[in-house]
């Protein structure tokens, strides 16, 4: 027995330096394309980083002082924080429900899927390209949709309030297949015998929803708003095609962070000031998604003491 169970550890050794061994490359080609980076961006954030200048001194706490100084910054940083709160309220209760509709069995279930997941596939260059076209203000389908209803033609992509919720009607259209698809996993891993229980105790319908799938879906529930969340405020094609100065909007019609970190760092060599926008952005959603996993474990800890 001795002989047995000492060569089966050594066999368990050698298993894992093989694994160690085999992912080392891996490891450091991952290092070097993610940690790296990120390291070289807090870094450069403190110094007066220009790209044509040779000389970089090193400046402390400038950019970031000067970052939170100016308009363009703070409006940036609202308009995100908008897009980003506004596609988490709306997509999350959506795309749980189409979910929960399609599990329980439609008919024509799987055209049904195909259609809400189409959006996710397809390009979003392209397809933000179509949704200019759609919401343009004179010869758009949707204010020509509207018009049938008596309303009049609304200028979506000119109107700040409205280009905002243009951007975040389009972002919901391509996400939520995507988080749809995620809950029905969820939902397809959840036992009938719960459910069944439940109907015997006489909670049926959305008494079971309530009570039994949306608390065993909390793990999936955090993953999929903290991934949403992290989609908002990296927001930048449709921003950067629909509502920004280059393509011949109003000036600043809609800002988001990325678009104005791309902005200083690529088309004005600020480089440092750039960096220390990076370096907020990923505080940002670095701070709000400690937040919702912290709430949703104090969740799952009541809900295990009231069991209890």
């Amino acid at each position: 027995m001795l002989i047995k169970r000492k060569t089966t550890k050594k066999h368990m050794k050698s298993e894992h330096w093989f694994c160690l061994i085999g992912l080392t490359p891996i490891i450091l080609i991952y290092t070097y394309l993610r940690f790296i980076p990120i390291i070289r961006t807090f870094y450069m954030s403190f110094f007066n980083w220009d790209m044509v200048a040779l000389k970089k001194p090193f400046i402390g706490l400038k950019n970031f002082r000067d970052m939170f100084a100016g308009q363009l910054f703070v409006k940036a940083l609202l308009d995100t924080t908008i897009i980003a709160f506004s596609i988490l309220i709306i997509i999350m209760p959506l795309s749980l429900l189409i979910a929960n509709t399609l599990v329980k069995g439609i008919k024509f279930k799987s055209w049904f899927e195909a259609f809400y997941f189409l959006p996710v596939i397809m390009p979003m260059v392209p397809i933000t390209v179509i949704w200019k076209w759609i919401l343009d203000a004179d010869f758009g389908l949707f204010n020509y949709f509207l018009s049938f209803f008596g309303i009049a033609s609304k200028a979506w992509l000119v109107n700040p309030n409205l280009a905002i919720f243009s951007v975040i009607l389009l972002t919901v259209w391509k996400n939520v297949g995507y988080n749809m698809l995620i809950f029905s996993v969820g939902l397809k891993g959840i036992p009938k015998e719960y459910y069944e229980a439940a109907t015997i105790d006489g909670a049926t319908g959305f008494k079971s929803f309530l009570h039994i799938s949306i608390p065993l879906l909390k793990p999936i529930t955090v993953y999929v708003s903290v991934m949403t969340l992290i989609k908002g405020y990296n927001v930048f094609s449709q921003v950067y095609i629909l509502a920004s100065d280059v393509q011949g909007a109003p000036s600043h019609l809609v800002r988001v962070l990325v678009y104005d970190i791309i902005e200083n760092g690529f088309r004005f060599y600020k480089m440092g000031y750039a960096s220390a926008e990076a370096v907020v952005l990923f505080m940002i959603v670095f701070a709000l998604t400690l937040v919702q996993i912290k709430m949703a474990g104090d969740n799952m800890l009541s809900g295990k003491k009231v069991k209890k």
